[in-house]
């Protein structure tokens, strides 16, 4: 008797462990983060994409495959970035707070997707990221000393 009743519990934490890691995934796949930016992705097409407000709402103000020194009239207005960039090389977009890349900055990784709502990241320099980014370039993973989520 003593067997069985030992068995049946093991059996039964057993079958609690292999359960609660399905209700965690199920759970966080029902959470998204940004959906409009989820609804906005596609394949990876090479380029990275700014909006004006949070969660790729908005206007589009940045829409490119290349660098931009100077985001001119859509400078301090970004509140959301997609990047959608191939990987491998260059495939990290450093987004920077002055002209010609200077001031602070951070990164967007290609495995985040997208970064819907800045105002909770900083940059390199300490301030907020939201409605302060001001150029961007294409770098490579070891450029990046901060990424945003």
């Amino acid at each position: 008797m003593r067997k069985f009743v030992v068995t049946a519990a093991v059996l039964g934490f057993a079958a609690l462990g292999l359960a609660l890691p399905a209700t965690v995934a199920q759970a966080a796949e029902s959470v998204v983060a940004g959906p409009v930016c989820d609804s906005k992705w596609g394949a990876r097409n090479g380029m990275f994409y700014a909006w004006d407000l949070p969660d790729c709402q908005g206007e589009l103000l940045i829409a490119t495959s290349g660098n931009n020194p100077d985001w001119g009239d859509a400078g301090n207005r970004a509140s959301s970035f997609m990047i959608r960039g191939y990987t491998g090389g260059r495939d990290h977009v450093a987004l920077y707070d002055g002209v010609n890349y200077s001031g602070g900055y951070a990164c967007l990784a290609p495995g985040g997707l997208y970064a819907d709502n800045l105002t909770d990241n900083r940059l390199s320099s300490g301030i907020l990221a939201d409605n302060t980014i001001s150029s961007h370039q294409w770098v490579t993973r070891n450029a990046c000393p901060a990424f945003l989520t």
